[in-house]
């Protein structure tokens, strides 16, 4: 079977913006600004980024993922079977993997407001399956 390689990647595009909303909405509403200036004001987050542009980066990255899971959807759809449900176990699973073990230490080890490692796991678990879920809409054979 031959996959559809333009709806691929067009899936994982429009996944990508939907993903870089959601994590726009998490930044902005979940861990908020005025955390990020408490926890830099205490010394527990640098004050300024190791990596210049951290911000891009992260956005490229949300694509990067996007496309990849948009993939790994296309390929599941032979043994899955098409439709959201599918999209949702491939995004749900990939979204735990990237999102909970991580943040799971994170909020038992690190002395930062709990908000944080919630707010990454919600980002990258619910941006998982929201990404999936749009490039499952998109792609078709």
């Amino acid at each position: 079977m031959s996959l559809n390689k333009g709806r691929i990647w067009l899936g994982g595009l429009a996944g990508g913006v939907v993903w870089v909303l959601w994590s726009f909405v998490v930044g902005k509403f979940i861990i908020t600004d005025a955390r990020y200036a408490a926890a830099q004001a205490s010394g527990l987050f640098l004050k300024t980024p190791r990596y210049p542009f951290f911000a891009g980066q992260w956005i490229i990255m949300l694509f990067v993922l996007a496309i990849a899971l948009a993939h790994l959807y296309s390929w599941s759809r032979q043994t899955l079977g098409p439709g959201p449900g599918s999209a949702l176990k491939v995004g749900f699973t990939v979204g735990f993997i990237a999102g909970f073990p991580l943040n799971f230490a994170q909020a038992t080890w690190s002395p930062i407001d709990r908000a944080f490692p919630w707010g990454w796991m919600m980002d990258l678990w619910v941006g998982s399956i929201l990404a999936t879920l749009v490039a499952g809409v998109i792609y078709k054979d």
